[in-house]
């Protein structure tokens, strides 16, 4: 597989900035910055930076410090995107870098892009292709204008390489690479000591609790939705299944404001935890009950059940096996009982099967897009 040729407006740039804005972005892309090394510009538009969100991803990753834009954090959609716009292109106006590398279907990402665009920059897209057809969702919109005006696109899978044909990208401008969340999963993944550890920091048996998350506008702004998601993860603890569930801070206010809060009395209720915690607890839960992206591969590569409580999905590959896809409300206890009841055998089967998301390689193959010189290794991969 060969390094993709150079656009024609490459060249007219120094090194690559990468352009982010929230923390799973900050974890999909650690191990591409090792490997580009100190020739990589980190640009953090502060769509979510927080210290409880972001912050402490950059000490906890490793990464360099990033060139934080101001005022993007907090606004609608519009306004996050003419604010990080405007930054962006006066940045890459004055220190214009030779390829933009955006992840995902971000605010941040579609800013990113759109000023890479502008300005005639090389743009490359790691995790293109992703498509719920769901046009309520704002990542949908975010991820097909990415993917409209990216050069090179880093498909993670077949699936995804197939939905960008169908919608008329040249073969010639996309890399079919795996996904960064594969190497990202096995490098943080604490050992089975510290795994341990966090289960005893919260009384938990392994293999015997369910680890929750939810923070999604379709879960978080319907009150209904909300209620029914938690009276259903209560009802789990309440006949025996502990359920602990780390609160993003925006879930934690939904709640409040809605008079959820004794809906939480059954349940281990934490704040947001770091990354290597979550996976540690992850890895040794009988079940997760999710309604994040990054989690339906996360399981994937940890060989858990999961739970998807959305209405839609971009990532069918986790549903083959790992995952199901159930609405709020009662789905979502019957669903969780029925993965429960496959006990030790069901984990066992999942523990067995490869990750559909790639060989854990994917950050290399997009270092060798960056800079063809060093893609040797492509043509034997």
């Amino acid at each position: 597989m060969p390094a993709l040729s150079p656009t024609p407006h490459d060249s007219h740039g120094n090194g690559t900035a990468v352009v982010l804005g929230t923390r799973p972005e900050l974890v999909k892309v650690t191990e591409l910055l090792r490997l580009l090394g100190p020739e990589a510009r980190l640009i953090h538009t502060g769509q979510h930076y927080d210290e409880e969100m972001s912050g402490r991803f950059l000490t906890e990753l490793g990464l360099p410090e990033p060139t934080f834009l101001d005022g993007v954090g907090g606004r609608p959609r519009a306004g996050q995107l003419a604010a990080a716009l405007e930054q962006l292109d006066a940045l890459f106006a004055a220190a214009p870098p030779a390829s933009v590398v955006v992840q995902g279907d971000t605010n941040a990402a579609l800013a990113g892009a759109l000023a890479a665009n502008a300005r005639g920059i090389r743009l490359v897209h790691v995790e293109a292709g992703l498509r719920s057809h769901d046009r309520a969702m704002p990542e949908e919109h975010n991820r097909v204008l990415i993917d409209s005006v990216a050069d090179v696109l880093c498909a993670p899978t077949e699936t995804d390489r197939a939905a960008l044909r169908a919608e008329g990208v040249p073969d010639e401008r996309i890399e079919v690479t795996g996904n960064t969340v594969v190497e990202a999963v096995r490098h943080h993944l604490p050992s089975p000591d510290e795994r341990a550890a966090l289960r005893a920091r919260h009384g938990l048996p392994v293999d015997g609790y369910v680890l929750a998350t939810l923070h999604r506008p379709e879960n978080t702004d319907d009150t209904a939705a909300l209620r029914a998601t938690l009276a259903e993860l209560g009802a789990l603890a309440a006949a025996g299944t502990p359920v602990l569930l780390p609160l993003h801070p925006r879930t934690r206010a939904r709640i409040d404001a809605s008079g959820l809060a004794p809906l939480l009395a059954g349940l281990t209720v934490t704040g947001p935890l770091g990354y290597g915690a979550f996976l540690g607890l992850a890895r040794e839960a009988a079940l997760l009950v999710s309604d994040s992206g990054g989690v339906q591969e996360e399981v994937t590569v940890l060989g858990r059940p999961l739970v998807v409580v959305r209405r839609s999905t971009e990532r069918p590959e986790a549903l083959r096996d790992f995952a199901e896809l159930v609405s709020p409300g009662a789905a979502v206890g019957e669903a969780a009982r029925r993965r429960l009841a496959q006990g030790a055998l069901g984990l066992r089967r999942l523990a067995a099967l490869p990750s559909p998301f790639g060989d854990g390689r994917a950050s290399e193959r997009i270092a060798a897009l960056l800079d063809p010189a060093s893609s040797a290794y492509l043509a034997a991969a």
